[in-house]
Order: C-alpha cells, then structure tokens, then sequence
C-alpha cells in the first residue's frame, strides 16, 4: 500500500496558498483516478483508491504544515506503510514556478512540513518537489508562501496538477524517472533537453541564377570572315605586283 501526502494548512483562507500546493496536488490525484470521498482520518483528511493495481490512501494533515508529521506518523503507523512508500507533495521556493523535481531522502532546506515528518518518521520517504518561486529576499518567504498563487500563475498551475495526476501510477509503481518524463511530455515539454540540430539545406530550393556566358552574333562572325578574306587576297594581290616588276 502507499500514503500520498499533500502538504498544506486546512481552511478555505489558506485553500490557494502556494503553500498549499501539496494539497492541490492529492485533489488533482483524486479527481483523476475517482477516489472515495474524503473523511476525517489520522488527524487530516483522507481518501481511498486504487492507482495502477496498487492501493493509495491520500492524505491531507489538518494539523497545520508545522505539524504535519503528526498526522503521517499515524497513518503511517497504523497501517504499516514503509517509508520508501510515503510519497509527500509540498512547495519548494528554490524552484521556478511550475518545475517539478522528485527525490529520495535528503535534507529538508528549511521546510516545516518535511522536518516534522521526518522528526515522526525518519527521512527516507519520496519527495516531489513542486516549485512555487522565491521572492527574492529572505524576509519575505513567509509571506510569499502563505499567498494565495497570483492569477497569471493559473497558466500553468493547472496545467500541471492536471498533469501529476495522469502521471500519479508511475509513483504508484516506484517509477519516479518516468513520472516526470510523462508530466513533462503531457505539458508539451522535453525531460531531457538538448540543443536544436543545424537545419540541413533545402534540396528543393533553387540554385543561384550563374552567369549568362556571351551570345553568339552570326552577323558579326560572317562579316569578321568576309574582312578577313579580302585582306587576304589583297596580300597575294601585291606579292604578285612586285614579282611582274
């Protein structure tokens, strides 16, 4: 069985928050595989499915992100999930808007609802990074992310959650490489970037026009001739003269 987590705070002021974009994510996830209904469970909310042939519960932590690693512990717990199959949607500033990114373990850079899961579970579950933007100044992260997403930002929002979602069984089935490679192909993108081949010549497009070579004048070769053949005949003309004198 896996637990998908969408990391957030419960309540409609804070439903569009960029830091509640794991929550948008498992909503996204639900709706595209036709979840049950979501219920009250392990201190969130929680809904049930199957995804690829494999059991999902989703959940979304009402403990508030600070708190988060209290409702996944339980859940967790109760029902004997691993770690390596706990897969945590969440916010990540150090990428630009819309990038996704997924790992395996690692640190937590400052994020609340990571380090409380890891303080109740440990550190190796599945991370997918879902890049919200940095302002650019420290002081202000906090309330970056407790904003709500700007409407410019819809042009990919949706897009992309829509995307997570066609793409959830390929994390249902531990292929992390090819969940992003099918995220990235449903939004029009290349997972592996590379640079745009020389175009090669058109063989169909004309040759340069050559130069003309110089027309023939009939007239002009049949006069040259003509002066040619009296200018002859006047030499053998005056050789004859000089030899009768």
């Amino acid at each position: 069985m896996k637990l998908f987590v969408g990391l957030g705070n419960p309540g409609s002021q804070y439903a569009r928050n960029r830091h509640n974009v794991g929550f948008m994510a498992v909503e996204a996830i639900a709706r595209e595989h036709r979840f049950g209904p979501w219920k009250r469970k392990f201190q969130g909310h929680a809904a049930d499915g199957e995804i690829a042939g494999e059991k999902v519960l989703l959940l979304k932590p009402d403990t508030y992100m600070n708190e988060s690693g209290r409702s996944v512990g339980e859940a967790a717990r109760f029902l004997k999930i691993a770690e390596e199959d706990i897969v945590v949607f969440y916010d990540e500033i150090d990428l630009a808007p819309g990038k996704l990114k997924v790992k395996t373990g690692g640190g937590n850079a400052g994020h609340n609802g990571l380090r409380s899961i890891s303080a109740h579970l440990g550190n190796d579950y599945v991370r997918v990074r879902i890049g919200v933007g940095h302002p650019g100044v420290k002081e202000l992260v906090a309330r970056w992310v407790l904003n709500d997403f700007a409407k410019a930002d819809e042009a990919w929002l949706a897009p992309l959650l829509e995307a997570i979602g066609k793409a959830a069984p390929r994390l249902a089935r531990n292929d992390q490489s090819r969940f992003l490679t099918d995220v990235a192909k449903d939004l029009g993108q290349s997972s592996d970037p590379r640079k745009e081949k020389t175009a090669k010549p058109d063989d169909s497009a004309p040759e340069p026009p050559r130069a003309a070579k110089p027309r023939s004048h009939p007239a002009g070769e049949r006069a040259n001739k003509s002066a040619n053949a009296i200018a002859e005949n006047l030499k053998k003309w005056l050789a004859g003269r000089k030899t009768d004198d």
